[in-house]
């Protein structure tokens, strides 16, 4: 591979896979303010502060109802309980996710079924979920009693709802969105958090929209589901000091409020710059050669493979993640240059010794073992610079020349 002529960048000893203090810089006084307003209110957990954002990020999905919690793991849990999962009961989902995606399922008492993913996006394979519901329906395999399906909207981009709400309707089964990563994404137009019975976000810190701590929040157009998700984030209390069920302590903290509501206005100018990053990794891996449909590369097997982007995706980058020949040896690589990268995920989640007891092997879900082996994913946050990103890839292209 031929190197690209990108300047190594000056200003900076390395380049971070994330780095939040570019974004604290340009914000610093409006949340400070924020958080001063809090403190004067003396109203630290829930109240005004959750309430408006819970209104803002409603109207921000389409969603008709948002319950602010105090976790990502925590919406999934809510999510999943509010859609009627129960103990007994099985919910389809993906190996290639973070732990909590299928914890979530096990602490609402359920089973998690794990079926593999679409070699292009890695998002959850709509197809295999719908041959597994017709077996069960069929009589041809194990008799799990599914009641939902939760598909992972991986990277920031949304799984294929079309096919996912046609599922919905054919097997009578609830779709639970895992919108963890996927703040502000869209699927035809319509906006993630409004495409299932109810949706989970995460605003841990390295979200796209991030809180100063740990917060999440669940979206749903049913106002039962919204009321049950409120009562459980409260000990299962519709008033204080009376439970009606067993809930848990899930609220969300006014500080952490307070911080989104002022992040939120400015989530899709910073999604348009992950974007436009995204674009630029594209054109200038394949100027390198690096990628399948450059010049350089039409007539031998290139060692790096962006994944698939869908048409009705709107794709909001919370990651950049590549499939590298040699993957490990390269992020080596990278690091001695100061040059940040992660593995997202490294050990599927039915390989995992939690999961040992569902008798899965290696072997059994083989796109997400292989995607395991070659994943990586790259600097990406609205603040980057193109210098930064042109470093990147050279870096890269100098590895595998």
């Amino acid at each position: 591979m031929s190197p690209i002529s990108t300047p190594r960048p000056t200003t900076l000893e390395f380049v971070p896979l994330l780095d939040l203090r570019r974004q604290y810089d340009g914000i610093r006084e409006e949340v400070l303010a924020a958080i001063a307003r809090v403190c004067d209110s003396q109203s630290f957990i829930l109240g005004p502060e959750v309430e408006a954002l819970e209104r803002e990020i409603a109207a921000l999905t389409g969603a008709a109802f948002a319950v602010g919690c105090s976790s990502g793991t925590e919406a999934l849990w809510l999510a999943l309980v509010a859609a009627g999962v129960k103990p007994g009961h099985s919910v389809i989902t993906t190996p290639f996710s973070f732990f909590a995606s299928a914890s979530a399922i096990v602490r609402a008492g359920a089973t998690p079924v794990f079926v593999d993913v679409d070699p292009g996006t890695l998002n959850l394979d709509a197809t295999l979920v719908g041959r597994k519901l017709r077996a069960r329906q069929i009589g041809t395999a194990p008799t799990e009693n599914i009641r939902a399906v939760l598909p992972v909207h991986l990277y920031g981009q949304c799984a294929d709802m079309d096919r996912f709400d046609r599922i919905a309707q054919e097997f009578e089964v609830a779709i639970v969105e895992d919108a963890a990563q996927a703040i502000g994404a869209e699927w035809n137009a319509r906006r993630a958090g409004s495409l299932g019975a109810t949706a989970a976000f995460s605003f841990y810190p390295t979200k796209n929209l991030s809180a100063y701590g740990d917060a999440g929040i669940v979206t749903t157009s049913c106002p039962r589901m919204a009321e049950h998700m409120r009562q459980l984030r409260n000990h299962g209390s519709p008033r204080r000091y009376y439970h009606q069920e067993f809930g848990w302590n899930g609220r969300m903290d006014a500080i952490q409020a307070a911080v989104l509501r002022i992040k939120l206005p400015h989530i899709a100018d910073w999604n348009q710059s992950r974007r436009q990053h995204a674009d630029a990794y594209d054109r200038l891996f394949a100027s390198a050669g690096l990628t399948a449909g450059s010049a350089a590369s039409s007539e031998k097997k290139t060692p790096v493979r962006p994944l698939t982007r869908t048409s009705s995706a709107k794709h909001v980058f919370h990651q950049y993640v590549i499939r590298a020949q040699r993957r490990d040896e390269l992020r080596q690589f990278l690091a001695q240059r100061h040059i940040g990268s992660e593995i997202y995920y490294p050990l599927p989640l039915h390989l995992q010794p939690a999961f040992a007891y569902l008798g899965l092997k290696a072997g059994d879900l083989p796109v997400s073992e292989q995607a395991a082996h070659e994943v990586l994913a790259l600097p990406m946050f609205p603040e980057l610079t193109n210098a930064e990103i042109g470093w990147v890839v050279e870096s890269i292209a100098e590895f595998y020349s």
